[in-house]
């Protein structure tokens, strides 16, 4: 009996124990290796970042964009009044009417330089007066014909021709000078492509603020500075204080102490020069 008894309270002891063991096991979630006090192992599944935010528009660098020519917005194709009379539209259609009126020819090179004058559609010019005033300017005694090798002659709309004269808005200047030469001319300035000379109306209406003298005076610096390229001249810088600027001096740019000058040559008939820009 005792020994019955004996061995049955361990049996009642060990179910016991068993219980408390299982109920501790699952207070303390299933861990396995709670005992040896180890770490839990890490999960080894890749979780994927979260999706980054857009950038904000400001945030956003920006390339550069290769430089072009310059556009005029619409609202700011509002035409000027200016003391001539005249307006200055900030651009054009871009087409061009060609005069008809034609000349003789004027200096002594035996082939002369052959022109047609052309004027953007649109801006109140009469092709035919722009041509005749440039064939004066030409045809002048100070003109580059005083060098008794040089000669012009404009021609009319259909006749062969080596160069055009074109009066364009700003803009129409801009586009154009950027597409010969991939000058940028800031809406301001005059050029030469290779297919002739670019005037920039805003010029032939308003002269320039570094020019003092009557509007003609000034036309006929354009003209003969551009003219001058094709002669083979390059650009000028003045000589000396108080002397002739050079006419193939970027003059709107400043004087630098000379005094303006529409023509390449002076009242005694000299070449009015200066050191190489």
């Amino acid at each position: 009996m005792g020994l019955g008894l004996g061995l049955g309270r361990l049996i009642v002891l060990l179910v016991v124990g068993g219980l408390l063991g299982s109920a501790v096991y699952f207070l303390d979630g299933g861990r396995g290796d709670a005992s040896r006090a180890e770490p839990r192992a890490r999960s080894t599944a890749r979780v994927p970042p979260p999706p980054a935010a857009a950038p904000s528009p400001e945030a956003t660098p920006r390339r550069k964009a290769a430089p072009g020519p310059r556009t005029t917005p619409a609202a700011e194709a509002t035409p000027t009044a200016t003391a001539t009379g005249l307006d200055v539209p900030a651009t054009g259609p871009g087409t061009f009417v060609t005069a008809r009126a034609g000349g003789a020819k004027v200096g002594a090179g035996r082939r002369p330089l052959r022109y047609v004058v052309q004027v953007e559609s649109g801006l109140g010019i009469a092709p035919s007066r722009a041509a005749d005033e440039i064939a004066r300017i030409l045809a002048a005694p100070r003109g580059w014909t005083r060098d008794g090798v040089s000669a012009f002659q404009l021609v009319g709309a259909g006749e062969p021709y080596d160069l055009k004269v074109r009066i364009a808005t700003p803009g129409t200047a801009d586009a154009l000078c950027w597409a010969g030469i991939h000058q940028d001319t800031h809406g301001e300035y005059n050029c030469e492509v290779p297919d002739g000379v670019v005037v920039n109306l805003r010029r032939w209406v308003e002269g320039s603020p570094m020019f003092d003298g009557p509007i003609h005076d000034y036309r006929a610096l354009i003209i003969n500075h551009e003219m001058g390229h094709f002669l083979g001249y390059t650009h000028q810088t003045c000589p000396g204080p108080g002397r002739l600027a050079p006419v193939m001096m970027q003059q709107i740019k400043g004087l630098h102490g000379c005094l303006a000058n529409a023509w390449p040559y002076d009242t005694n008939g000299d070449l009015v020069t200066g050191p190489n820009a």
